[in-house]
């Protein structure tokens, strides 16, 4: 968290709570299907060109994510 009057950056210290396997199974299950709604979703809003540029940008990460790798 940032203290804004101050510019200080803190971290509050909070106890993990665990949670029951069929909430964690839950939430992992909301999250998937919100994450697969928003990728379509934001293609429909970009214009072709963006769609374009978007999928070079992408192609050129992978790219230089494999000759990292080798």
């Amino acid at each position: 968290m940032i203290d804004f009057l101050n510019g200080v950056t803190y971290k509050r210290f909070m106890p993990k709570k665990k949670l029951p396997p069929d909430v964690l199974a839950y939430f992992a299950k909301m999250g998937k299907k919100g994450g697969l709604l928003g990728g379509k979703a934001r293609a429909e809003k970009l214009s072709a060109e963006e769609r374009s540029e978007s999928a070079k940008k992408a192609v050129e990460a992978r790219w230089a994510k494999n000759k990292k790798q080798t």
